[in-house]
């Protein structure tokens, strides 16, 4: 565990030796800080590093939509590790990897419709740190378990289970859910999925305490 900001900065940036390209990895249960720790990260290498030269590339474009869901009879467990495209993912980590493309367009993910969105983010060739924020990163099956070994680190965005709820059933009133629904799904759905996530705590490079998170962007 580390205690200032300033050192996941620097410890971020060490992850890119020789200009080879790094993807460091963020894990954390919902609401736990995940991706507000990835924008001040990348916020602040940004501002001390040459433009273009860190990027920010979120595991949430690959949830599966709505409609496959739906095939997949899935729908109510939105979120699940199954309910993702895992192998998709990990493909495009290989690429990113790879560092042969002048342009990588990465997709990204709609709050506001719950949907994934194609070709959204684009990582230029420039970019030697990407941040990757998701769920299950450090999850060992034969799908997830293929993303590891391209992450040069992962570290966990730790917060206390009732912090973390009550902004969890927050975040889906403010996105348009009833305060009843929110709560049945954040105590329900993302709990069991929060439980997941908890069980790979141990595996990660580095436990990022709460303190630590949301203290230079507003989450």
């Amino acid at each position: 565990m580390t205690t200032r900001f300033d050192d996941l900065v620097r410890r971020a940036q060490a992850l890119v030796v020789d200009g080879r390209r790094a993807v460091l990895g963020i894990v954390g249960p919902p609401a736990a800080g995940k991706t507000t720790l990835a924008e001040e990260l990348v916020a602040a290498v940004a501002a001390i590093s040459p433009p273009g030269w860190v990027a920010h590339v979120p595991m949430d474009g690959f949830h599966l939509a709505d409609a496959e869901l739906d095939r997949l009879g899935s729908r109510d467990r939105k979120g699940a590790p199954d309910t993702f495209d895992a192998l998709g993912y990990a493909a495009m980590l290989r690429r990113l990897h790879d560092d042969t493309d002048e342009m990588i367009y990465a997709p990204g993910f709609e709050r506001t419709i719950e949907q994934p969105i194609a070709g959204a983010i684009p990582v230029p060739h420039t970019a030697r740190l990407i941040v990757s924020e998701g769920n299950y990163l450090l999850v060992d099956d034969d799908r997830w378990n293929r993303v590891r070994p391209l992450l040069a680190e992962i570290w966990y965005a730790d917060l206390d289970r009732d912090t973390r709820l009550a902004r969890l059933i927050a975040r889906h009133v403010r996105f348009g859910k009833a305060e009843h629904e929110a709560v049945a799904w954040a105590t329900g759905t993302d709990e069991r999925n929060a439980a997941v996530i908890v069980a790979t705590r141990t595996r990660a490079d580095l436990i990022v305490p709460s303190a630590l998170i949301g203290t230079t962007v507003t989450p």
